[in-house]
């Protein structure tokens, strides 16, 4: 392939994922506005229409800013491939640094903090003005300078190594450099994993042991149904950060515990706190978990294999305005570029969610009931402004649960 095909095909997939995303937040635009006067038949007995108005508005809200982005990401991934953005910085720190391996951190560091400094303004919009106007923001400037700083830190002390060690074994071990580069990783994320309950996670919220002696031994019979072993009960003080409420299992082993968000615990009866948990309980009974890290390990090798097939081609770096290639070069454009090839693929992997959360579903039916289920499932799609009625195509795409409708109607019929 010459540079110049290459650069076609880069364009067709940048203008067809592009298009395709803009005409899909379109569509749930329209769809949502169409369906903001009236509640869907089988939720008219329990949300109001005020609520389901709501729920309108915030996805509208939301889209109109995702539309934004969407514009936003495209003009700057062209500037920084085609436009010469990224050769500049290459040529910029070769010159500063040389061609070592501090060359292709600070060259990651300089990519990340260009986008991180574009996306800036639309994070804040999202946070303190569309979560703040709907009821759900509760996060304050000194909590966000604060988690800004908690991040930037792990990202240094876990990111910075794993790079470094990445594009190491990229240079010392041959041809067959992604096989090794795929096994650092896959450990890297399975020891994150392993560590966050107890030492990632406390860094930005305080968790504290359920103390609701009624609510714990009902918990407590379910995990024994169940056959589930956890090394406790947790509330996570989401509400300083959000209005939004959520409960999950995280850990592995002995590690494993769960976590109710405390505005979940406000909001639901205890039986419809049990249900929520049993769902969370049937994705560990499926091992869903564990599937989607198998998947996500094949698919990491299978990229990582295609870039080592790459990352010698002179047409590649040149295709993306590129000069000079290498190692730290080679693997920065590939992670910006790949999403755009994979973003019409995506109704394959959230079809698969979908089907997960089916199941969850199904074995939450089963260890509680359907009808605690769907009337926890109903007051969390009310509180949180989640829409009855998005668009069939975009939810396709975009959502990893099922439409409210659907995934209520199996339940009735279950």
């Amino acid at each position: 392939m010459t540079p110049y095909h290459f650069t076609l095909v880069f364009l067709a997939a940048l203008a067809l994922s592009t298009a395709l995303r803009l005409w899909l937040d379109i569509r749930h635009l329209r769809h949502v506005r169409a369906h903001r006067d009236r509640v869907p038949d089988n939720f008219a007995d329990r949300i109001d229409l005020a609520d389901h108005r709501k729920a309108a508005d915030y996805t509208v809200a939301k889209v109109r800013l995702g539309l934004l982005e969407i514009s936003i990401d495209a003009v700057v991934l062209l500037a920084l491939t085609l436009g010469g953005g990224v050769d500049l910085l290459d040529q910029a720190m070769r010159a500063w640094l040389g061609d070592g391996y501090l060359h292709g951190l600070a060259l990651f560091a300089c990519v990340s903090l260009l986008g991180f400094v574009i996306g800036l303004p639309a994070s804040l919009y999202r946070t303190f003005r569309i979560e703040a106007r709907f009821g759900f923001n509760k996060l304050t400037w000194p909590l966000w300078f604060a988690d800004l700083a908690k991040g930037a830190a792990l990202t240094v002390l876990i990111g910075g190594p794993l790079l470094f060690a990445v594009l190491w074994l990229m240079d010392v071990m041959g041809k067959y450099w992604w096989l090794y580069v795929w096994l650092v990783w896959l450990a890297t994320n399975l020891l994150v994993l392993f560590l966050y309950p107890t030492v990632i996670a406390p860094l930005f919220n305080k968790f504290t042991p359920l103390e609701d002696a009624a609510l714990k031994q009902r918990i407590e019979a379910l995990l024994t149904r169940c056959g589930f072993a956890a090394s406790g009960l947790f509330v996570m003080d989401g509400s300083k950060r959000s209005a939004h409420g959520n409960a999950y299992f995280t850990g592995f082993g002995r590690a494993k515990r769960i976590v109710f968000f405390d505005t979940l615990l406000d909001k639901l009866a205890p039986q419809e706190i049990e249900a929520v948990l049993a769902h969370e309980l049937g994705h560990f009974r499926h091992r869903h978990v564990i599937k989607r890290i198998a998947l996500s390990a094949v698919l990491s090798l299978s990229f990582l294999w295609l870039l080592g097939q790459l990352i010698d081609q002179a047409w590649f770096f040149a295709g993306l305005g590129v000069g000079a290639g290498g190692t730290a070069i080679g693997l920065l454009l590939f992670s910006m570029v790949l999403p755009v090839f994979l973003f019409p693929l995506a109704p394959l992997t959230s079809g698969l969610s979908r089907q997960h959360e089916y199941e969850a579903d199904a074995y939450a039916a089963k260890q509680t009931t359907a009808a605690d289920l769907i009337s926890a499932l109903v007051k969390l799609y009310r509180d949180n402004a989640a829409t009855l009625t998005p668009d069939p195509l975009h939810s396709l795409f975009h959502d990893s649960h099922p439409p409210a409708s659907q995934r209520i109607a199996r339940l009735q019929s279950a």
